[in-house]
């Protein structure tokens, strides 16, 4: 399929994603809520998708802008490019949430299974080499296990520090806005001080006017 051209035809693209990444992130939120068994695997993949998708249509719109679209243009995209950055961080936030709930799920299912071992050790239920290697066997996939944990929290650890430096850049605009009030202040101070002076010499022309009228009518 060719690429659209127009602005309106890449307006419509970028709507109808954001109405499909809607009703998918509702979904997904609602997986990760309850916690529910489902299909988050095809259905993560449809949403890493669709962001792809909107993506691609955003850099289109911006080729357009760049090449002397109006304002209007502009508030578009950047409405869009908000949307889809705020949707993907939390997508990342709610895949890590659920990534991080299976993983403890598995692993209270070794821990139980290593306790079932250490019961079979203490009774006697299991010859003693089979038992030792099932037990080896439960440790070495609860240490892959929290591997994965740890790795999952160094991820969410760089999503924060990302979003930390996010607000410290608009921190930053907000303090070069205020250093400029006070020139901006001055400069205003300057218009009235000379406004000022302007009807102060119109009052003394229109008062000399006056006086030499009055001069000249008596004289007459």
């Amino acid at each position: 399929m060719d690429p659209p051209t127009s602005w309106d035809s890449l307006r419509k693209q970028a709507r109808n994603l954001e109405a499909q990444l809607n009703d998918e992130m509702h979904i997904y939120r609602r997986l990760v809520s309850t916690k529910v068994d489902g299909d988050e695997n095809d259905l993560g993949s449809r949403i890493e998708q669709l962001l792809k998708q909107l993506h691609h249509v955003i850099s289109q719109m911006q080729a357009l802008v760049s090449s002397g679209g109006s304002g209007i243009f502009s508030h578009t995209l950047n409405r869009f490019q908000e949307i889809h950055r705020d949707l993907s961080q939390e997508f990342n936030r709610l895949r890590s949430s659920l990534k991080a709930n299976k993983e403890h799920a598995s692993l209270l299912d070794d821990f139980r299974e290593f306790d079932r071992t250490r019961l079979d050790l203490e009774e006697g239920g299991a010859s003693q080499e089979q038992s030792l290697l099932k037990e080896r066997a439960t440790l070495m996939r609860t240490t892959g296990q929290m591997d994965g944990v740890l790795s999952q929290a160094q991820e969410t650890l760089g999503t924060l520090m990302f979003q930390r430096s996010t607000f410290g850049g608009i921190n930053s605009k907000l303090t070069n806005v205020s250093s400029r009030l006070p020139t901006v202040n001055s400069i205003l101070m300057a218009i009235k001080k000379k406004k000022s002076m302007d009807t102060i010499i119109l009052s003394l022309v229109a008062s000399v006017c006056t006086f030499l009228i009055l001069i000249y009518w008596l004289t007459k």
